[in-house]
């Protein structure tokens, strides 16, 4: 499906957020996947290299399944780091987000470095280590979702939005770990890791372009809150509304409007 024929039903600037509605997920994914595949050709073009973020989970799927058939990148080109991971899983589980993405994506297109977080190390010796990967030099793209309760990645409200760390070890919220539960990623709360490691919100916004997924009914009272509520700590998805080239990929599930008459 070509760029041209994706066009959204309804699309809003606010601040500096571009916030585009497509009809379905499907559609959602393959536009979110057309932006991403433009700017990085674009950045690849002089022969450089090109660093990117990618997030692991359900509202994903249909935009990695787009960009792993997505032809003529030079994949080799690309360093690719993950957001964020959980503590105190078994190494082969499959809630793994590092497991998810080598599947999704990386097994699939092969980046030619890939940067994983080692959560079966000491938690806070593995945050400086993969804080150090990520200064290494900026960060071209950064592909992330909103959660329920407003996080990214998983820098659940009250996020610092002035964080001096680019990783850390963070403590997981209540509803944070419903929304995994929510997700079919966990059969019980009880088995949801209270604990992950997560890149932060100045490291996630240090990008030069912010590419954000985010399809589904349960996600609009996040939307809502992160396009037309305050900038605040409260929704730290709202932070958003302050990178200079972000657009947000909404469905007409994850983002109500009103058609025009």
């Amino acid at each position: 499906m070509s760029q041209s024929m994706l066009l959204p039903v309804y699309s809003l600037l606010k601040d500096n957020l571009r916030t585009q509605v497509f009809a379905d997920r499907g559609q959602l994914g393959q536009a979110a996947c057309d932006d991403f595949a433009g700017k990085l050709r674009a950045l690849l073009a002089g022969g450089r290299s090109a660093r990117v973020v990618f997030a692991a989970a359900p509202s994903q799927n249909e935009f990695l399944d787009a960009l792993a058939a997505e032809p003529d990148i030079d994949w080799g080109r690309v360093t690719a780091f993950h957001m964020d991971e959980y503590l105190d899983l078994p190494a082969d589980a499959p809630q793994r987000f590092a497991r998810y993405l080598n599947e999704r994506l990386f097994d699939k297109v092969r980046p030619g470095r890939v940067h994983l977080m080692n959560p079966n190390e000491d938690a806070e010796k593995e945050a400086l280590r993969y804080e150090a990967l990520l200064r290494e030099a900026p960060i071209d793209i950064v592909c992330l979702g909103i959660g329920e309760n407003g996080h990214l990645a998983f820098n659940d409200p009250p996020a610092d939005f002035d964080d001096p760390r680019w990783a850390k070890v963070v403590q997981l919220d209540a509803d944070c770990r419903v929304q995994q539960v929510n997700d079919g990623c966990f059969d019980s709360l009880a088995r949801v890791p209270t604990h992950a490691l997560t890149m932060t919100i100045p490291a996630l916004l240090s990008a030069m372009h912010v590419v954000c997924i985010v399809p589904g009914r349960r996600k609009r009272q996040a939307v809502l809150r992160a396009v037309h509520g305050p900038i605040e700590e409260a929704c730290p998805a709202s932070a958003l509304r302050r990178h200079e080239s972000c657009v947000l990929y909404a469905d007409t599930d994850s983002y109500a409007y009103k058609r025009a008459d």
